[in-house]
């Protein structure tokens, strides 16, 4: 029997559309964003947990959509929120047109460490960044865990030339961040982590281990809004509120997280929609002045229709909610 927090298992279903949304260029490896997204009583919300994810990992990101759907929010502290551009890992001569999809953003989150590419791809397309933003523009980057500690500790001196505002998960266990944050005490790099929080068993692990200077919060993953507060203020540490390459929904809900929080120090990483060729609402959540707003997204019917994924991955998203839905109800 399902827990009384939850909605009933065929409400979530009627309530759920699965969509395929094309991107405007490849990103962690994909060229189409699928997700289910979900009118709720409170408002429209989102479960998209990437396709590799476990039915483990994503039980969290159901909670999160459930919570978001469903049950009241914090009241925001603040009514917009701003955004840093994300690039991918494209070649440097593209960095001016990535960056054209972030009206009036003032920092740059830049994807290094990519499979199949060179430290003298990442250092060309730093340089394209930090010639786009000049010198009063905020460039970190975002290496996913692809360095081992002698690899970041040699990448990291390549790219300190550009003024780093931080290194976001240069490594990939709590270990080796904890020593690269050893070996760069007199670089002024901060690291921040962002698998070690939203992947990991305990997500506070890497604060306790000294081992970041910054966490990166996201609200899917770690099970909603409320949830993601209490680590914040468990760990101590300044964060930075990113989304999952989510839609507009996903992106709101990250927006609310944001603004819930007393204090935010850094741009956060909200802009992500620019990254989607389309969209399930008509008013999408984009950077505007290098802000977006915090607000409900309205599903818009029209979209929902264009966009919907083929009856067989449809078909796999409502089994997969099932699944975890299972796990959650006998949590």
């Amino acid at each position: 029997m399902a827990s009384p927090a939850l909605p009933p298992l065929a409400e979530l279903l009627a309530a759920a559309h699965v969509v395929s949304l094309p991107l405007t260029t490849r990103f962690r490896g994909i060229e189409v964003r699928e997700a289910m997204v979900f009118r709720g009583p409170r408002g429209s919300t989102e479960f998209s947990p990437f396709l590799e994810y476990d039915d483990a990992e994503c039980a969290a990101w159901l909670a999160a959509a459930i919570d978001f759907g469903w049950a009241p929010q914090p009241e925001p502290l603040r009514e917009r929120i701003r955004v840093n551009a994300t690039v991918p890992a494209v070649d440097a001569s593209r960095v001016a047109e990535v960056l054209g999809l972030y009206d009036g953003c003032r920092t740059a989150k830049v994807k290094v460490a990519e499979r199949g590419q060179s430290l003298a791809d990442d250092v060309a397309r730093m340089r394209a960044v930090r010639e786009a933003l000049g010198a009063e523009g905020r460039v970190r980057i975002d290496a996913n865990g692809g360095w081992n500690v002698d690899e970041a500790e040699h990448a990291l001196h390549a790219l300190a030339e550009f003024d780093l505002e931080y290194a976001e998960q240069p490594c990939a266990s709590v270990d080796e961040l904890a020593e690269l944050r050893e070996r760069l005490h007199d670089w002024d790099i901060p690291v921040a982590a962002d698998e070690s929080v939203r992947k990991a068993e305990d997500p506070l692990e890497v604060a306790r281990a000294g081992a970041a200077d910054l966490l990166v919060i996201k609200a899917q993953p770690l099970g909603g809004i409320r949830s993601a507060l209490d680590i914040v203020r468990e760990a101590g540490l300044p964060v930075v509120v990113s989304s999952a390459l989510d839609t507009s929904v996903g992106v709101s809900m990250g927006a609310w997280l944001a603004a819930s929080i007393p204090s935010l120090e850094f741009d956060c990483g909200l802009g992500t929609a620019s990254l989607l060729a389309a969209d399930v609402t008509a008013r999408p959540v984009r950077a505007v002045g290098g802000f977006i707003e915090v607000e409900r997204v309205e599903l818009d019917d029209q979209l929902l229709a264009q966009h919907a994924a083929e009856p067989e991955r449809a078909a796999w998203w409502r089994a997969r909610l099932e699944r975890c839905y299972e796990l959650l109800a006998n949590a």
